[in-house]
């Protein structure tokens, strides 16, 4: 699993458990020295006091030459040499005897039927070992957040390039297309070549940004004054007297087509501009006015299908809501219903800020039902005539205006398309 501590944060951590280890094998190899003193070099040093002891240009003297923590009993020479209770019964050669907080070093040995035994006090050897041990642990934690601090210094220092090369991506707007390269700031290494990769990307990028503006610019452009042709043509036709009611039906299918085209037009221009001011060019609606133009625009091709349309206001709603994002939202998912219902009913239910386009169709898979708003992605390649755009508009739509767009299966089976439009 990939850590997501920042990176400043991982190399302080990683200098600070080098150090951890390293002092703590260090330290414990100096306990462990202590240790290996105490119990091999202790009995060396008594064990030669008592050869002292015992030499022969010794032998008779009353008090051989020790230290002040050495003590020297035997039995036969007299009550001032007496063996102590304490020490009557250790064995033969080197012990360690306690008595309370008392404690003592014991060498004992017998010659020629005499037993004499070398005691040496603990205390001062206590006192240096512990002296000892709170110096190596003052060693440890001081090397600890000596660590700490050199690591931090050395890590706000190596990420100092990569944080300033952050900052700038971050704080200029690099898609401008006089923003200046980034690598000419940077020395030739690992920092250097990575600001010259995005140097390099940035600039594939606005070109395939300029040559999207340009095209949807263009197709606007020339798309407007076909549209407005129809649409004039169709008022003409319309206030004319020599034509029947079905041709009448049909000159405003044509007219309501052009609408919607002119429509996708504007919603496609306002996406690939990336706008985010929601007040953009279309006008306003409420949404029941919108759900009953749409239902009478797909009412005839839905009929003819055998499938029945029909329009349910649960709750009303007085908001007003842009007039061509929201007759695209709805378009899109009457002609998905339409192309995925077989049999059946299409139901489009307006609420308070939303609605839901229910059918009777195929359903979609639970698990395409979030890759079901992605472009190209259709549940069924064998039907309908879309390519897999419309989905993605109305999630891209949905997402400009800051509405939701959800879908599940619906309780009778088929497929309901959920929006919230606040």
């Amino acid at each position: 699993m990939v850590s997501k501590q920042p990176l400043i944060r991982r190399i302080v951590i990683a200098f600070v458990l080098m150090t951890v280890v390293v002092s703590g094998i260090f330290s414990v190899s100096i306990v462990a020295t202590v240790h290996f003193v105490e119990g091999h070099l202790v009995p060396l040093e008594l064990d030669g006091e008592l050869d002292n002891v015992l030499a022969p240009e010794n032998q008779g003297v009353l008090r051989p030459r020790l230290d002040g923590r050495t003590q020297l009993y035997a039995t036969g020479h007299g009550a001032a040499f007496a063996i102590p209770p304490l020490f009557a019964n250790v064995e033969t050669g080197y012990s360690e005897v306690t008595d309370g907080d008392h404690a003592y070093y014991v060498m004992r040995r017998t010659v020629d039927g005499q037993d004499y035994i070398l005691v040496q006090e603990q205390h001062e050897f206590e006192e240096r070992e512990v002296l000892l041990y709170k110096i190596v642990l003052s060693g440890f934690v001081l090397s600890v957040l000596a660590a700490w601090g050199l690591g931090l210094m050395l890590a706000r220092r190596v990420m100092a390039p990569v944080i300033r090369l952050a900052n700038q991506v971050r704080h200029r707007d690099q898609l401008h297309p006089l923003a200046p390269a980034l690598a000419p700031d940077y020395p030739d290494d690992e920092v250097g070549r990575l600001a010259a990769s995005f140097d390099g990307t940035l600039g594939q990028l606005r070109g395939t940004l300029e040559r999207e503006q340009l095209f949807t610019s263009d197709v606007s452009h020339e798309l407007r004054t076909p549209l407005m042709i129809i649409s004039t043509s169709c008022e003409l036709l319309t206030v004319s007297n020599n034509l029947n009611a079905r041709q009448q039906e049909q000159v405003q299918r044509i007219r309501r087509a052009s609408e919607d085209m002119r429509d996708l037009v504007e919603t496609f221009l306002i996406l690939a501009r990336r706008k985010t001011d929601k007040q953009v060019p279309g006008g306003e609606a409420t949404l029941i006015g919108v759900a009953q133009e749409q239902i009478q625009q797909w009412a005839p091709a839905i009929e003819e299908k055998g499938l029945k349309l029909s329009l349910i206001e649960e709750a009303p709603d007085d908001g007003q809501y842009n007039l061509s994002f929201l007759r695209t939202v709805i378009s899109n998912l009457l002609r998905n219903a339409m192309h995925y219902t077989d049999q059946g009913e299409i139901r489009l239910i307006t609420g308070k800020h939303g609605f839901r386009v229910e059918d009777s169709g195929i359903g979609i898979p639970e698990e395409l039902h979030e890759s079901v708003f992605q472009p190209f992605v259709r549940v069924n390649q064998q039907r309908g005539e879309g390519l897999g755009l419309g989905l993605s508009l109305v999630k891209r739509v949905c997402a400009h205006q800051g509405w939701q767009v959800s879908v599940h299966d619906g309780e009778a089976g088929g497929t309901v398309f959920e929006v919230k439009l606040a």
